[in-house]
């Protein structure tokens, strides 16, 4: 791989594909110059975690909710010591909201994709054709050059 890269081929097989599944170097660093690229090609970036995802489509697209941990505390009544459930907006529908008026769309980086499962993935590989300006890019696992590929392509071979 070239010391300088212009990111020219991810950002262009994104836009074909809408979402690509990446092998990054393990020693890392390579991640942040091409969100910066993609940055700079005019899209917007949103960096995740897929550890804590729970319903990815729920997560991304619906209002849901969520138990922050008890920490040994009960809630009030005679229900289980669980806490209260806070609901969230759409972490994906309000940052679309949010975009610049001049940008392409917006770029949902995801680190740590081993862990999610084939039904999750598929989900994802499709999310750009259920919302257009969205586009995806899942960290697959490591490898010694940063390389990508189509995520459908990386489903088939896991």
């Amino acid at each position: 791989m070239a010391l300088i890269t212009t990111g020219n081929g991810l950002i262009r097989d994104l836009e074909k594909f809408g979402a690509l599944g990446v092998y990054v170097p393990l020693e890392g660093g390579y991640e942040g110059r091409y969100q910066r690229r993609l940055r700079a090609a005019g899209y917007t970036t949103l960096h995740i975690t897929a550890k804590g995802l729970g319903d990815v489509a729920a997560y991304l697209t619906r209002i849901h909710g969520v138990r922050p941990p008890h920490l040994g505390k009960k809630s009030t009544g005679s229900g289980a010591a669980v806490g209260h459930v806070y609901y969230l907006p759409p972490i994906l529908n309000s940052h679309l909201e949010q975009l610049p008026p001049k940008s392409k769309g917006l770029v949902l980086w995801i680190i740590e994709g081993h862990i999610l499962s084939n039904e999750e993935l598929e989900y994802l590989a499709n999310l750009p054709q259920l919302e257009p300006r969205v586009r995806v890019v899942i960290e697959r696992g490591g490898d010694r050059a940063f390389r990508w590929t189509s995520l459908e392509k990386t489903l088939l071979a896991s």
